[in-house]
């Protein structure tokens, strides 16, 4: 097997061993919406159905300052970690405060609207708009919870911590349930009681995995002496590319409510409702496929890995999109059985309406998944215009133009339709713009990428090796001698950097591949930069720091981990890190 199969088969694993932890992420508040709008249809009636609608465009707003501090400091750990390890304490803490700031104040001034009156130009019906208000009570009291549990949620990701992610999603969803139960079924508190229910399990989602560093058991540490205001400035300006679209969608739920209120109705919003809140189940399919993207993206380009960097595209773009493809079959399949959740009457006109809904919508999933992949790849890679010009097409533009034309020509079916096309609009956009800055059509995945010539190390300044037994391990050293020659590297070093690589790829076959059942694989990548030769090992086993058995701890030990302790001798630096499930070796010489 040659080193890019191999390199894309470690990263396939991880892309899906990561994948149903960041769809849990996404999952929390489309769960919590879909268990609210099932109460609200069941026990509520309609007019509650309207309300939740009309507050859409908020949920839109908070996922945006969401994505933006998460996808700002995910980037800056990426440029961290390799180089700067310390750094990333400073960057978890100063994330962390500004999150809690500003989503302090997003509540308390959603507050001030629903009381001043200012929510009035959002609905028409006063009925509608007095449940909006009230609902808005409730939500306020948890959205400084969902914020801060999303980015706790991004840093325990990267710590590995996936088990405690998961218990903290599954606490969030049965607790959101319970209470749901107890205020509008047990205490009759109406739609109020729909978002305080929501915001009292958002408080537990964050509290289940803030405990993680309250006890101090994590690597990055909160420290308010650590606040960087310029830190925190770099988060906003790099991930505000990735939350566009979000706060767009925002706007955009807003034209398209007015739109359904003048040409269909009190029902076309219901309908519109219960499609989303279904949608919104799967939609965290796509989107948590972008979250794990944006990381492997981040790291690849921190370590200025082309390969890496090209595979994790081609990963989310193929296998990804067999997964989506199934998803969207699914929903297209049960659009009437989804139905029946909200409406049970098929002679009701919100009735049709849903289905129809649930049979279109699925459609732009998948070009949907590629033109966020895109955005977020931009936004990673310094691709400024494209970061900002997709996102504004993808989360507005192109979904309103659309709808401007069909809705009064076709009602709700033109605004599915729309919300189509708006994805086959941002394809084109990609196309579009790869052939604009190649100055030709571009014919592969890497020419629609447009990696800068100057990323990463030129073909001639690098090797790469797979090994997957002893005897590949053993040839390594030969290989890396060889490759050292050719770029004119004295003997000397140039035997160094081989028994460096046959040592420590000899250690971890040994050690870790009989650790587990699957099948292990090292990649190996050399690099000479400058006077600087760089070797990389990076293998899927059990997570195991060298470092830890370089200096013996009791004089009985001294005799073991030779090897281990010669290529710390020998190396300029060593480090080590756990990256994402991945053990990733550095030695500079």
């Amino acid at each position: 097997m040659n080193r890019k199969q191999s390199n894309r088969d470690i990263l396939t694993e991880l892309f899906f061993r990561l994948l149903p932890y960041q769809i849990l992420l996404s999952v929390i508040s489309a769960v919590n919406g879909i268990v609210d709008s099932l109460y609200a249809s069941n026990a509520l009636g309609k007019t509650a159905m309207s309300a939740i609608g009309l507050y859409g465009p908020f949920n839109h707003f908070f996922y945006a300052m969401s994505i933006l501090l998460v996808a700002g400091s995910q980037i800056l750990y990426g440029r961290y970690v390799s180089r700067e390890r310390e750094r990333v304490h400073g960057l978890f803490s100063t994330d962390m405060i500004f999150s809690a700031v500003i989503s302090a104040l997003a509540a308390v001034l959603l507050t001030l609207m629903a009381t001043t009156g200012v929510t009035g130009r959002m609905a028409s019906n006063p009925e509608d708009l007095k449940q909006l208000n009230v609902y808005i009570y409730g939500q306020a009291i948890g959205i400084p919870a969902l914020v801060l549990g999303q980015q706790l949620f991004a840093f325990l990701s990267l710590e590995n911590q996936t088990k405690r992610t998961m218990i903290a999603s599954i606490a969030c969803f049965l607790s959101h349930i319970v209470f749901n139960h107890l205020f509008v079924v047990i205490l009759p508190l109406g739609i109020f009681g729909l978002g305080l229910s929501t915001s009292l399990a958002n408080w537990l989602f964050f509290f289940i995995q803030a405990w993680f560093y309250i006890s101090k058991k994590s690597e990055w540490r909160f420290s308010l002496k650590s606040l960087s205001l310029q830190e925190g400035g770099q988060i906003l300006v790099l991930g505000y590319p990735g939350a566009i679209a979000r706060f767009m969608e925002m706007f955009r739920c807003l034209i398209v409510n007015g739109l359904i209120q003048r040409y269909v109705g009190s029902d076309g919003l219901s309908a519109f409702a219960a499609s989303n809140s279904v949608m919104s189940i799967f939609w965290a399919v796509p989107f948590g496929m972008v979250a794990v993207s944006r990381m492997l993206f981040s790291i690849s380009i921190g370590e200025e890995d082309r390969r890496s960097l090209i595979d994790s595209m081609r990963i989310a773009l193929t296998k990804g999109q067999l997964l989506l493809l199934a998803v969207v079959a699914f929903l297209i399949l049960t659009a009437e059985p989804a139905t029946r959740l909200f409406y049970r009457d098929p002679a009701d006109e919100v009735f049709r309406m849903t289905v129809m809904g649930l049979r279109i919508l699925p459609l732009c999933m998948p070009l949907a998944q590629i033109s966020v992949h895109f955005t977020s790849y931009a936004q990673n890679i310094g691709r400024k215009k494209l970061a900002v010009v997709l996102p504004i097409i993808d989360g507005m533009v192109g979904v309103v133009v659309c709808s401007f034309v069909l809705i009064p020509l076709m009602k709700m079916n033109g605004l599915y339709i729309a919300n189509v096309l708006n994805g086959v609009i941002c394809c084109l956009v990609i196309v579009v713009s790869a052939w604009i800055a190649l100055k030709r059509f571009p014919r592969s995945l890497e020419d629609l990428m447009v990696i800068p010539e100057d990323f990463g190390a030129a073909d001639d300044e690098r090797i790469d090796i797979t090994v997957r037994d002893m005897d590949q391990a053993l040839d390594v050293s030969r290989q890396v001698m060889d490759f050292c020659t050719l770029r004119g590297i004295d003997r000397r070093r140039a035997f160094f950097a081989g028994l460096c690589m046959e040592e420590m790829a000899g250690n971890i076959i040994t050690h870790g591949f009989p650790k587990d059942e699957k099948e292990n694989a090292i990649d190996i990548r050399v690099v000479h930069r400058g006077d600087e030769i760089i070797l990389q090992l990076r293998d899927n086993c059990v997570a195991f720091n060298p470092s830890e058995r370089f200096k013996p701890t009791e004089p009985q030990e001294a005799g073991k981990d030779v090897g281990i302790r010669l290529v710390y001798s020998i190396a300029g630096e060593v480090s080590y890190q756990n990256l994402l499930g991945l053990n990733v070796l550095t030695i500079r010489i």
